[in-house]
């Protein structure tokens, strides 16, 4: 089992910024500090505990916000080097950017500067939605210009912090009801040179499309048009949620057509009566009756039994593969019946169907049992 993440953000990690701060403010309190943000520290996980150490700068910084967050900004260390955030390391400015969200919303200037800052060393997506939602015009302009800054994270917070539903953040549904200030700021960024930033570009589009489907098609469909390799990455990625669900528009600007004459001719699943923590194989094959070569997305699609007692869809990518006329082709999938945070298996009978090009071609039937009756079966 993974090592909780809150256990790589320990008391050290306080220290660590208390350390930083004295080394530019010799009138710090850094005993009081560290006492203050680590009462109750232990019991915390990772993002309370950084929303402490955030209230206990507030209350060990200078009360002038403006100076206060000079102070910070001066402690922090190096820009990133390189494209990606890797590591742990870099959350050591996690409460900073929280005491920006927490304490300098009425502080525009100042807070966009430190924003600008803690970007390159981390991320500002957090806290650049606090000034998105209070100066919204203010704010979207000096995104405008930030999309073209030379510094790759400076770009990357332009997309990232816009994402409607940035998972770790509340959503801004101003951006939910109307997407078209984000998609203004997209547009600059469609075509960036690096990978960080068209990966955050095209996470934005798949969250522009859970509210505002037509916005993300018509926007991948004049993006694909001529579209360089990387380009066409980008809408591929922005539309895997739209092709999971099987959404035809979708499908046809990734070049897959309804796939007539295509169908699973075999579909085993093993074993029929699996336990829970157990994992079950799907093995299909699948033919093509037709006279031409047939482009093709294979998913497989299985309808989890959850704690209502009603099933509930997860599609999962199979394979792209062009299948030649009267060809046949055969697929293994395994999927894990673990208990996992992100989806909780429950007793029942499952339903799993094959989908070529977004349509049920085939369908086979499973059950899933406790534990505890799988050596009695």
């Amino acid at each position: 089992m993974a090592e909780p993440l809150k256990n790589y953000f320990g008391p050290a990690v306080p220290a660590r910024i208390a350390s930083m701060i004295k080394q530019v403010d010799r009138t710090f309190a850094a005993d009081a500090f560290l006492a203050d943000a680590l009462d109750g520290y232990q019991a915390l996980e990772l993002t309370p505990r950084a929303w402490q150490i955030a209230r206990a700068l507030g209350r060990h910084l200078p009360q002038n916000y403006e100076r206060a967050i000079e102070i910070l900004i001066a402690s922090i260390g190096p820009k990133l080097e390189v494209a990606e955030l890797t590591g742990m390391d870099v959350f050591v400015y996690l409460p900073h950017v929280f005491f920006v969200a927490e304490f300098g919303v009425d502080h525009f200037e100042a807070s966009m500067r430190a924003q600008y800052e803690l970007t390159q060393r981390f991320t500002a997506e957090y806290s650049i939605r606090v000034f998105i939602e209070r100066y919204p015009q203010q704010t979207l302009a000096r995104l405008q210009e930030w999309a073209l800054d030379p510094n790759v994270h400076v770009r990357r917070l332009v997309s990232e912090g816009t994402r409607p539903r940035l998972p770790w953040a509340p959503r801004l549904r101003a951006f939910q009801v109307d997407p078209r200030p984000v998609l203004e700021l997209l547009e600059l960024l469609k075509d960036d040179s690096e990978l960080l930033v068209r990966r955050s570009v095209a996470n934005n589009l798949n969250d522009i499309g859970k509210d505002n489907p037509a916005a993300l098609i018509d926007t991948c469909r004049r993006w694909a048009r001529d579209a360089t390799a990387e380009r066409g990455g980008l809408v591929r990625h922005a539309l895997r949620s739209a092709v999971k669900q099987g959404e035809p528009e979708a499908l046809q600007i990734l070049g897959f057509v309804p796939a007539t004459g295509v169908r699973a001719r075999e579909i085993q699943i093993t074993p029929a009566v699996a336990s829970i923590g157990q994992s079950v194989t799907f093995t299909v094959e699948l033919v093509n009756e037709g006279t031409v070569s047939k482009q093709l997305l294979v998913n497989l699609r299985v309808h989890f039994m959850k704690a209502s007692g009603r099933p509930s869809p997860k599609v999962f990518t199979v394979k792209e593969l062009e299948l030649g006329p009267g060809g046949s082709a055969q697929f293994l999938k395994t999927i894990s019946l673990a208990q996992h945070t992100t989806r909780t298996h429950y007793p029942g009978h499952h339903r799993a169907e094959v989908l070529v090009n977004g349509r049920v071609s085939g369908a086979g039937e499973f059950d899933v049992v406790a534990e505890s009756r799988v050596s009695h079966l």
